[in-house]
């Protein structure tokens, strides 16, 4: 534990959301960095600065099917009045060696092909007659099928300026310019650029690897028959797929029933794939609050960063907490209560910015603002206790979503926001202003 965690507390002593979470992040450090091939990079953050090596494009080349010309040879073309010129060949993307272009020549040129020395500028062959000396052409035959159409005579039918369709070496980005600078996350475009640059490899923080287990006897899995007194686990597929979203690899396990041994049993044996262990339920003050019996052993007491301690924090829902580290790696480990909303809510407090923490972000939260409340009756809040309510929000307005009850998912899963309430407000009438958590 921190050594936030060590201060005088009594068992009904409340923390604050915001030393609950100054514990966790004071304690979570970012994963050590690796070389990883690029598609293996995908979703980690970078932690060098790259620097092109090689200008984009490395040379000019034909931004269209076309001809390269000289400009003065095609001054003045029109439908009426073409200009003919004498085809001198293919110069095709990859070309190493093309074709030269000299006064009443043209070469046909395909898209990203170099421009051959002498030409200035590209006309669109749709601009010419094709080489097939009649109108306007709709395209080129293929090569295989007409290689004749790589000699003769080509009509040009309009006038280019210098450069026309042509993409400058350089245009996308100059040798030595920064390409990407360390903390970027690594996206499609992002990968893009770095094997456009050459790279095949890259150094970066790798992608947290998060289990997720929910406890209860009564937890039975989607797609099996319910008996009496049970209910479907669904904050196991919540949490998972919410670290996912985080840009954690997330790995859910199946609901765990109330029995300490087989909990603890599981958790070790999770230990070894897992950089944060999320677990959800029994951490209340019920005689079958497994959790906390289970990890009641992980303390060392001669490691003063191992253990996990349980608290009550001054918030609703999700008043019952549990933060520390276990096993060898002293591995950080949150336990959340089991109400669905609860869960959910204090993996957006607490447990995203553990993993974003973890892949070395110093974004580590949902974005904030302020809206004005629309509701028909004034929103209510136990004074001393932050509130958080599922919201919709849009144009600078947000609507509570689904009543007071904190157990409904589906009021959850039509939400995208969270309204705060402060500790120190006890009402938000309608119009008034609120913090809100964006979700989406």
């Amino acid at each position: 534990m921190s050594s936030a965690a060590t201060r005088p507390a009594g068992p009904d002593d409340l923390w604050s959301v915001d030393e609950h979470l100054e514990d966790i992040l004071s304690t979570v450090r970012p994963l050590e960095p690796i070389e990883l091939q690029l598609l293996d990079a995908q979703g980690c953050v970078l932690v060098e600065n790259v620097t092109v090596p090689v200008s984009l494009p490395p040379f000019d080349n034909s931004s269209m099917d076309g001809y390269a010309v000289r400009v003065a040879d095609v001054a003045g073309a029109s439908e009426e009045f073409p200009a003919a010129l004498e085809v001198v060949g293919d110069v095709a993307a990859g070309a190493a060696d093309p074709v030269r272009v000299g006064p009443g020549q043209a070469a046909r040129i395909m898209t990203g092909a170099p421009l051959p020395p002498g030409a200035e500028a590209v006309v669109p062959v749709e601009w010419t007659d094709g080489g097939l000396g009649e109108g306007p052409a709709s395209g080129m035959r293929a090569r295989s099928l007409a290689p004749e159409g790589a000699e003769g005579q080509v009509h040009v039918h309009r006038p280019v300026e210098a450069r026309a369709h042509v993409r400058a070496e350089g245009s996308d980005v100059r040798a030595g310019e920064p390409a990407l600078e360390a903390g970027t996350i690594l996206g499609p475009p992002q990968l893009a650029l770095l094997a456009a640059i050459g790279r095949g490899t890259v150094r970066v923080r790798p992608r947290p690897r998060v289990v997720v287990l929910s406890t209860g006897s009564e937890l039975v899995q989607p797609g099996e028959e319910l008996a009496p007194g049970q209910i479907y686990d669904s904050n196991s597929f919540a949490l998972t797929a919410a670290a996912r979203d985080a840009g954690a690899i997330a790995y859910r396990v199946g609901a765990v029933a109330d029995d300490a041994e087989t909990l603890r049993t599981t958790i070790e044996d999770q230990l070894i794939r897992a950089d944060l262990m999320v677990t959800t339920g029994g951490v209340s003050v019920g005689a079958y609050d497994v959790v906390k019996e289970a990890l009641s052993y992980a303390g060392d007491e001669e490691e003063a960063s191992s253990g996990v301690e349980f608290r009550k924090l001054a918030m609703q829902p999700g008043k019952p907490q549990g933060f520390g580290a276990i096993g060898p790696d002293h591995t950080p480990l949150l336990a959340l209560p089991g109400n669905p909303v609860s869960s959910y809510v204090s993996f957006e407090l607490f447990v995203r910015p553990a993993i974003r923490a973890l892949m070395g972000l110093t974004d580590l939260h949902r974005p904030r603002v302020r809206a004005a409340l629309k509701a028909d009756a004034a929103l209510r809040s136990p004074k001393g206790r932050r509130q958080f309510l599922r919201g919709r929000y849009a144009d600078g307005e947000v609507s509570p979503v689904g009543g007071a009850g904190s157990h409904l998912v589906a009021a959850l899963a039509r939400a995208d926001a969270l309204i705060v309430v402060p500790e120190d407000v006890e009402s938000v009438e309608p119009g008034g202003e609120v913090e809100v958590v964006l979700l989406g």
